[in-house]
């Protein structure tokens, strides 16, 4: 099947199941306001520009996970678990992926897939060769090659060359893939993925 197509399909896929999470999802939605107003002051929602396919800049959403000031973070600095500056309720929020839940708004806008690289800070842009601003020839997704493959138990440039391979060897099946692989990143935890690939041995050397 031509690229075009599989991305035509993607895109119908994207605003189909989008909007059934939405509206499935809309009541746990207000629950998980409610908790996070509740337990620490702040919005609900936490805002920050990123750049797109293309560098487009747009304003990805989340649940706010953290204190107030804390998205002022040195560049390249992970949040990894008993993070000081992340809530309660952001840490299951975190653990469970349930704070990225509002980049289904950016999907449906057309700002994001459901599965593409994970769009990073602005400032990264600064440290990007050639090869990885590959990454921005795609939408960026709410899940990801490298999410299911260790994400931040992984080096940065790792992480870099699973969003470069899943850009140019892009297929739904990979999509599907790395769909049912997110499921399992949910349940056990990303550290559980950590050296196990979801591409074929003969592949794996392009990503290693």
């Amino acid at each position: 099947m031509k690229v075009k197509l599989q991305k035509n399909i993607k895109r119908f896929v994207d605003i189909v199941l989008s909007a059934t999470i939405l509206i499935t999802f809309l009541p746990a939605w207000v629950i998980i306001a409610i908790l996070i107003k509740a337990t620490s002051e702040g919005p609900v929602f936490f805002l920050q520009e990123r750049p797109g396919q293309n560098k487009d800049i747009f304003k990805v959403h989340k649940f706010r996970t953290m204190r107030p000031g804390s998205e002022k973070m040195v560049k390249g600095q992970e949040v990894m678990k008993g993070d000081a500056r992340v809530t309660k309720i952001g840490n299951f929020l975190r653990r469970t992926k349930i704070d990225e839940l509002p980049q289904i708004i950016n999907v449906l806008k057309g700002e994001m897939s459901l599965i593409g690289p994970r769009p990073e800070r602005i400032e990264s842009l600064e440290d990007y060769t050639h090869e990885t601003e590959k990454r921005l020839n795609m939408k960026p997704g709410m899940t990801g090659l490298a999410q299911v493959s260790g994400n931040i138990h992984l080096p940065l440039e790792d992480r870099y060359k699973y969003d470069v391979y899943y850009v140019e060897n892009y297929s739904l099946w990979l999509d599907a893939k790395i769909l049912m692989r997110t499921v399992g990143v949910v349940i056990l935890g990303e550290e559980k993925y950590v050296g196990k690939q979801i591409v074929k041995a003969e592949e794996e050397k392009k990503v290693s």
